[in-house]
This record gives C-alpha cells, sequence and structure tokens, in this order.
C-alpha cells in the first residue's frame, strides 16, 4: 500500500511538472514558477492529489543544498576578487538596507519581536537567483548595466543566505549543537572540528580522489563520486548540527579552483535541477491561496508593500552608478524587487524553530510567491520607459605624428591588426564609431584609438592620412566598409587599402575599389580552412596530404573568386561558374587521391624484397 502511494505521488509530480512548467516557460513566466502552479494545483489547497507534502519536504530541501554546492562551484576566490566592490558593495547595500527598511516595519508595525523581525527583514530582502538570471538570459541582457549589477547583488544574497539559514537556529534560542548536558565550549569545538575537517578534506583529500576516479573513464563512476561529496558533507555537518547548505557550499567553494569543477557541474547539474524543482513543488503546495480569498486586500496590502520597500532601494543603487541611466535603475528595480527562492527556506527554518507561527509563515510564503509572479510584469513594464537620451559624445581631438597605418574600426579584427603593428613599433591612428570600444580599448592598449566616424573625410584629414601608407578598413558593416573604401579611393588614392570582407558578395564589392583583389580579405576564409585541415587530420588522413589538399582548394577557390569578380552581378553566370568550380575542384582532388595512391603503391614496391 505504501509503495502505491509513493508511485502515484511520484506520478503526480511528473505529470505536474510536465504540463505546468513548459506552460509556464511558454508564458514567458519561468520555470520557477511554473513548479510553483504545479504545487498550488497538486497540493492539499488545490486539487489535494497529494496527501503528505511533509513526507518529502526533507528529500526536496537537499534540493537547496546541491544548488548551494553548485552556487559554491561557481565562486572562486579570483572571480569574486575582480568582482569584490560591485558584490560587497552593491550587494551588501541592498541586503541591508531592505531587511533594515522592512525589519523595521515588521517591528514597529506588525508588533513582531526582535528576532522574528530580523529574520523577516532578511528573507525579504532576498530576490531569486533562478528567476533574475533566467529573465536577463532570455532578454539578452546579462552584459547590460543592470544585468551585471544584478549578477552582483544576486551573487552577494546567495552569499548572505548561507549564514542566514546557519544562524536561524541560535536566533531562535535552539541551537541544535549545544545538546543537553554538553558544556557550550565543547560543542562549539565539535563544529569548528567538522569545519576543519570538510576545508581541510576538500583542499587536500578530493583531487586524489577525483584524479582517480577520472581515469576509470566511467561516468557513473564520476557522478556517485560527487553525489557522494555533497551527501557526506550534508550528512557531517547535521552531525555537528549546523545547517546541510552550509557544509555543501563550503565544499562547493573549496572545489571552486579545481580542475575537475566543471565535471563535478555537469554531473550534479540533473539532481540539483531534478531536486530543487520538487522543492519548489512542496513550496507551491504550502502555498495557502486560501488566504488569498479570505483575505484579498491584505494579501496585496502586503505585496504591494514589499515591491514598495525593496523597489527604492534597488533603484537608489542604480542611480549612484554612474553608467546607470533611468530606465536602467528600473530595470534594476523591477527585476529583483520580487522575493526569491531562499525566502522559502528561510521561513521554513524560522517556523520551524519557532520565530514564526504557522499563519504568519503561510501568510508570508504566500506574498513571496506572488512576489516573485509580479516580477515578469514588472520587467516588461519597465522596459517600455524609454532611456534617457544622451548628449552625443563629440569626436576625439586626434594627436598623431604621421602614422604609417589607419585602421577604420578597431573591433575584433583591428584590434590583431593594432597589437601586431604596436609590436613591431609601426605608428598607426585607430579609428572607432562606438564609444565602448574606444573606452575599452583605450583602457588596455593605449591611447592611439580615437572616437571617430573613419567614413568622414574630416576626421581622416585629421587622422593624417593624407601621409599614411596603408588604410586597413576592418569594421564589421559591409555598406559602411564599400562606403568608406569608395570615399578614401577618391580623396586618399596613394593609400593601398586592405579591406575586410564579410562574404563573397561583399568581396565582389570591395574588389571594385582596391588596387589589388589581393588585398580583400575574406573574414573567416582562412580560419575555416585551418578547421578543416583539423577535420581531415582527425579522420586519419596524413598531415602532408591534408595541407596539400587544402593549399589546393585555396588556391582554387581564390582563383574563382577573381574569375568570378568579373561576372559577379550575372546571377546565372554565377552559378554555371560555381557548378563547374565544384566539378572542377573534385576532379583535382581525386587525381591527387590516385597520385597518392600510386605513390604508396610504389614506395611500398620498391621496399619489398625481390622473389626467389
Amino acid at each position: 500500500m505504501q509503495e502505491h502511494s509513493l508511485l502515484q505521488s511520484v506520478l503526480v509530480f511528473l505529470v505536474a511538472v510536465v504540463i505546468a512548467v513548459p506552460l509556464a516557460r511558454r508564458l514567458q513566466l519561468g520555470s520557477v514558477l511554473g513548479y510553483l502552479a504545479a504545487g498550488v494545483v497538486i497540493g492539499p489547497y488545490g486539487l489535494h492529489w497529494v496527501h503528505n507534502p511533509e513526507a518529502i519536504s526533507g528529500i526536496s530541501e537537499f534540493g537547496v543544498a546541491l544548488l548551494l554546492f553548485v552556487i559554491g562551484l561557481e565562486l572562486s576566490p579570483q572571480r569574486l576578487w575582480v568582482m569584490r566592490r560591485q558584490v560587497f558593495g552593491a550587494g551588501a547595500a541592498q541586503v541591508c538596507g531592505t531587511a533594515l527598511v522592512i525589519g523595521l516595519i515588521a517591528a514597529l508595525g506588525f508588533h513582531l519581536d526582535a528576532m522574528a523581525a530580523a529574520v523577516v527583514g532578511l528573507g525579504l530582502a532576498f530576490s531569486s537567483t533562478a528567476f533574475g538570471l533566467q529573465i536577463l538570459a532570455e532578454r539578452r541582457e546579462l552584459q547590460s548595466p543592470h544585468g551585471r549589477q544584478a549578477f552582483a547583488i544576486l551573487l552577494f544574497q546567495d552569499l548572505a543566505a548561507i549564514p542566514l539559514i546557519a544562524a536561524i537556529p541560535l536566533l531562535a534560542g535552539l541551537d541544535a549543537s549545544h545538546a543537553p548536558g554538553q558544556p557550550l565550549w565543547l560543542s562549539s569545538l565539535r563544529v569548528a572540528g567538522v569545519i576543519a575537517v570538510v576545508v581541510v578534506g576538500g583542499r587536500y583529500a578530493l583531487r586524489p580522489v577525483f584524479r582517480a576516479v577520472a581515469k576509470t573513464q566511467l561516468i557513473e563512476v564520476s557522478t556517485a563520486t560527487a553525489l557522494l561529496v555533497v551527501i557526506g558533507t550534508a550528512w557531517l555537518m547535521q552531525l555537528a548540527g549546523i545547517s546541510m547548505a552550509l557544509g555543501t557550499f563550503l565544499a562547493g567553494v573549496l572545489l571552486a579552483d579545481s580542475e575537475y569543477r566543471h565535471d563535478l557541474e555537469s554531473n550534479i547539474a540533473p539532481f540539483e535541477g531534478l531536486l530543487l524543482g520538487l522543492f519548489f513543488i512542496t513550496v507551491g503546495m504550502g502555498v495557502n491561496v486560501k488566504l488569498l480569498a479570505l483575505h484579498p486586500w491584505i494579501v496585496v496590502g502586503l505585496l504591494a508593500l514589499l515591491l514598495a520597500c525593496k523597489a527604492p532601494v534597488l533603484a537608489a543603487i542604480g542611480a549612484l552608478d554612474r553608467r546607470f541611466d533611468r530606465s536602467d535603475a528600473l530595470k534594476l528595480a523591477a527585476l529583483l524587487a520580487g522575493g526569491g527562492e531562499f525566502a522559502f527556506v528561510v521561513f521554513r527554518l524560522a517556523a520551524r524553530s519557532g520565530l514564526l507561527t504557522r499563519a504568519q509563515h503561510e501568510l508570508l510564503v504566500l506574498v513571496v510567491t506572488l512576489g516573485m509572479a509580479a516580477v515578469p510584469l514588472l520587467v516588461l513594464a519597465a522596459a517600455r520607459v524609454p532611456a534617457a537620451r544622451k548628449p552625443p559624445r563629440e569626436y576625439d581631438v586626434i594627436d598623431a605624428d604621421a602614422p604609417r597605418v589607419i585602421i577604420a574600426g578597431f573591433g575584433r579584427v583591428g584590434q590583431i591588426v593594432g597589437r601586431l603593428l604596436r609590436a613591431r613599433g609601426i605608428p598607426f591612428v585607430a579609428l572607432e564609431n562606438s564609444v565602448e570600444q574606444v573606452d575599452l580599448s583605450r583602457s588596455v592598449a593605449g591611447t592611439s584609438i580615437y572616437f571617430g566616424d573613419p567614413s568622414r573625410v574630416e576626421i581622416l584629414r585629421a587622422a593624417q592620412a593624407g601621409k599614411a601608407e596603408v588604410f586597413v578598413l576592418a569594421t564589421d558593416d559591409p555598406a559602411m566598409n564599400v562606403r568608406t573604401a569608395r570615399m578614401v579611393r577618391r580623396m586618399f588614392p596613394h593609400l593601398k587599402i586592405i579591406a575586410r570582407a564579410r562574404n563573397r558578395q561583399h568581396a565582389f564589392r570591395l574588389m571594385d575599389l582596391a588596387s589589388d583583389p589581393a588585398d580583400v580579405v575574406r573574414e573567416t576564409f582562412h580560419s575555416s580552412l585551418e578547421m578543416a585541415r583539423l577535420t581531415l587530420t582527425a579522420l586519419g588522413v596524413r598531415a602532408g596530404q591534408a595541407e596539400t589538399s587544402v593549399a589546393m582548394f585555396r588556391a582554387h577557390d581564390e582563383k574563382l573568386l577573381r574569375d568570378q569578380h568579373l561576372v559577379y552581378d550575372d546571377d546565372i553566370a554565377l552559378r554555371q561558374t560555381t557548378r563547374e568550380a565544384y566539378a572542377e575542384l573534385q576532379g583535382l582532388f581525386e587525381a591527387d587521391v590516385a597520385a597518392e595512391a600510386a605513390s604508396t603503391r610504389d614506395a611500398s614496391s620498391a621496399a619489398s624484397p625481390p622473389a626467389n
């Protein structure tokens, strides 16, 4: 009977996930809300398909421990040091500022005691890491100013959640590590000893273990070892009376610099996603939707109060950043104003420890869930706010002493050319039309890069183009490339133009303007040939034969490019020459393979001893 009940519960969970999560993703609400909605529907306050949600709460909480282990793997000390200002500056300001405001309101307005108010303030200060990063990725805003700031704040929240989860029993006066009849110093010594075992073992003992496991080349053994590390650390922490989340997080941090980090992460990821989804489902089953029906104005008022407390703090943090405009600050506030997954963990522990009553816990969980559901709507609303128009930046005053080379465009192609010229001591001037690219390049590569439009003749005159010898056209805009090349050919006919072409049609148009067709370089042609050579070698073709094949293809295609340049405005002729060139190339390769085989046979005959 018990096995039947377990199978029925598993079946219900899987059906709910398969239906709810894709539907939520399709509505652009995120998978987290899909899990929560599934839990609400199948839980005791919904269709009541699962009767004992407490029976799986222990397993589901292990999903949070796995999440913290993965977060720890991402937090190498070097990465934290690079982001220290944003993480420990903006992140600490957001958590402390929001927790202080909400904590004071909880204490003075709702008459909670100091410890409960502190837990409520800190729990509601968290935002959803999984939800926020997913929205940023879907909107392709991870590298935007507000995206980078949001990532730093979420990173600090993840760090702050660890000690808070571990400290809740202490705040409640229910420190499990201080067992009855044991002196406090002995309990503290046991806790310190367990943490020392985790730290020393993670630093020195685990790497040889992973090295030995890696030599077996068995995926199932690697997965079992990864789970052993996480479960074993959690078990040790529970023995010491500490939150298992703290132990798994420490284990992840200690392995962050390990060469096996990516292997660990890939092995843990399926279990982490499944168990974390199970955690959100159990949270959803605990959402008392009847409270919303019985006290709608109270719930909506608390939700509005939560957003009103968090959004101004976040907007103020964004306003202090000089890179932010008004729309960026609003987008940051909209993204992080809702609740987060760690709030569920914190409030569940607080309820078990007696800091919160059951009614308070249910109300807070409902408010956090609704806050998370409101985030996509807030993000869409913030995206409609027009960005503040910045005054256009004046073109730089170019101070150059007769450069030999002018580089138009200082992106990924122009930078390589510039680095080589600088290494050879050849003076050049680089012109770039992107303010961000100019500022970044100057901070790294020096001061010979200027903000200016290389297609404007007055900018080129200021860059001393009349005294230069070579004009490198490296911008990634085909239309701008052709327009610039035409202007340079007319105004500075002595300059040798070396141009970057995106494709064959672009190359044909540039070849009309270049003094030598060989000066037009297709940006991916040579790298593609190198990849083809490596592919042939990987398939067992001898290195010399692979290089010969690539060289033959290069010469044939360059000749074809020159021939097609004469008829590139005739589509019928282009198609005909392409078909003829393909047949010709295939014949050349077949002849080369036959010659190679004959040469091999002759060499074998010469090496074999004569018959008696």
